[in-house]
């Protein structure tokens, strides 16, 4: 063993604890800072020490005929881009931002699958054994789909394809037939010892992930991201088995692990099983209305920044419901400044925030944080639900589906069984919207018809700069 191998071991060790620490701490708004910084330090210096690894270290060296420029070259490109865009992307484009992400982890994945494959077939005719081997055709097959896939659900973000689920007859068969077709093809490559073979089975998958995601709607992005991210760790994770890398397994497996923990926690939120969010096409445009009352011209009661304003500088409590809508008008620090004018008053503020609001896992979470809303005004779901009864004034922004009361009430609803937020339960609900457009689930919105809702129409960012002046006018 030499001097730098001893080195690695347990720098590795220290790199995993700090990934761990790191995942943990994210867990909580409050600590989420600390928690990615803990990570990013975990992730220097895991990069650090591999370049260490003997085989890497005799690149370096000049005993194998790998350029030391291509690793620095390679370093600065990626590392320049992650950097530009991670400081010029705007937080309504973070959702993108973390699929394109996710997608180039699972292109790198499988990359590195057929490369390592490649180079031990042309050196000694010999892959492995069949574990290694194994671990290259899945890691292939999966790094495929969480790229292609990840592809398609930044083209439904971004809104280049439209994020309605886009469907062919026999769709779900012909997607079964090329799950089985690149295992069928990858056990040709157990046998064989193919390279074409293992190419063909990277085809096949990155067909796989583009046809499995588009009959994905929008309103099923945050869970569909989540499932990627799941897969892209488990592909980083066979990865370093084929790699013999202790560090990328574990990295690998604890992203795998945590992505399937946290679609498993949202699908519980929408009330759906991963089958119903992978299979059933949930976003598709409903004709009908909900079910209940289709068809019938109902009239909704719409208010004046003015009255609204004294409306919540006279409340005891205001609890303000962020969804996409606020992200999109990138109105969180408008929506701050107004809770800083009604705290003066002497108002109670809090946000509620719904576990699938907006376009990715924590949307809301990021988003506040931007404005450094206090953490502590912060309420998941289960933790604000039981407050409504007592809320004067429920203030809507930009959300939809997550307050439609029709999902306790409508069984013919697409949403039905979903928990939102009790909204409708508060004296009062004001809701900022641009128009009555449905949203992801495309059904109308029940809360909007209630007596105790009153409508503010326009742009989020220009409804919350008139509510702070007629806030400070009272």
């Amino acid at each position: 063993m030499t001097n730098f191998e001893t080195i690695i071991g347990p720098a590795y060790l220290v790199a995993a604890v700090l990934f761990i620490l790191g995942l943990k701490r994210l867990s909580s708004p409050a600590t989420a800072r600390s928690g990615n910084r803990l990570a990013g330090i975990a992730m220097t210096i895991a990069l650090a020490v591999t370049l260490l690894n003997p085989d890497i270290l005799g690149a370096i060296t000049g005993a194998r005929l790998i350029p030391i420029g291509t690793i620095v070259i390679g370093t600065l490109i990626g590392g320049g881009i992650g950097v530009y865009f991670a400081r010029t992307v705007k937080m309504t484009a973070m959702p993108q931002m973390v699929a394109l992400f996710n997608g180039m982890g699972g292109a790198t994945a499988a990359l590195v699958s057929i490369a390592e494959f490649t180079r031990a077939i042309g050196e000694t005719g010999d892959a492995g054994g069949a574990g290694q081997v194994v671990s290259i055709v899945l890691g292939t097959i999966i790094g495929a789909i969480s790229f292609s896939g990840s592809i398609v659900a930044f083209l439904k973000l971004q809104e280049l394809i439209t994020d309605r689920p886009l469907r062919f007859g026999g769709q779900s068969w012909f997607n079964a037939a090329l799950l089985l077709g690149s295992l069928a093809v990858g056990g040709i490559v157990l046998v064989g010892g193919s390279v074409p073979a293992l190419w063909a089975v990277l085809g096949i998958a990155l067909l796989l992930g583009v046809t499995g995601v588009l009959p994905i709607g929008g309103a099923d992005m945050p869970v569909v991201i989540s499932i990627l991210n799941s897969c892209t760790g488990v592909a980083a994770a066979l990865t370093g088995f084929v790699v013999h890398n202790q560090i990328l397994v574990v990295a690998g497996a604890l992203v795998g692990a945590s992505g399937t923990l946290l679609t498993l926690l949202m699908s519980k939120a929408m009330n759906r099983p991963i089958s119903n969010v992978l299979f059933s096409g949930f976003g598709a445009l409903q004709t009908g209305g909900n079910g209940k009352g289709a068809g019938v011209v109902r009239i909704v009661k719409e208010a004046s920044a003015e009255d609204v304003g004294v409306a919540l500088a006279f409340a005891r409590n205001v609890v303000i419901v962020p969804g996409y809508g606020l992200a999109v008008a990138q109105a969180q620090h408008t929506v701050r400044e107004l809770a800083d004018e009604l705290e003066k008053h002497g108002v109670s503020v809090k946000y509620a925030i719904h576990p699938v609001a907006g376009r990715m896992p924590g949307h809301m979470n990021v988003l506040l944080a931007e404005a450094n809303v206090p953490y502590d005004q912060l309420a998941e779901m289960e933790q604000i639900n039981g407050e409504f009864d007592n809320t004067d004034v429920a203030l809507v922004i930009g959300a939809n589906d997550v307050v439609n009361p029709a999902a306790r009430s409508d069984t013919s609803s697409p949403i039905y069984g979903m928990p939102i937020l009790d909204v409708d339960h508060s004296r009062n609900v004001v809701v900022l919207k641009r128009s009555m457009n449905p949203g992801f689930a495309g059904i109308d919105n029940e809360l909007f018809y209630r007596d105790n809702t009153r409508m503010l129409f326009g742009d989020a960012k220009a409804s919350l700069t008139k509510l702070v002046a007629a806030v400070k006018t009272v």
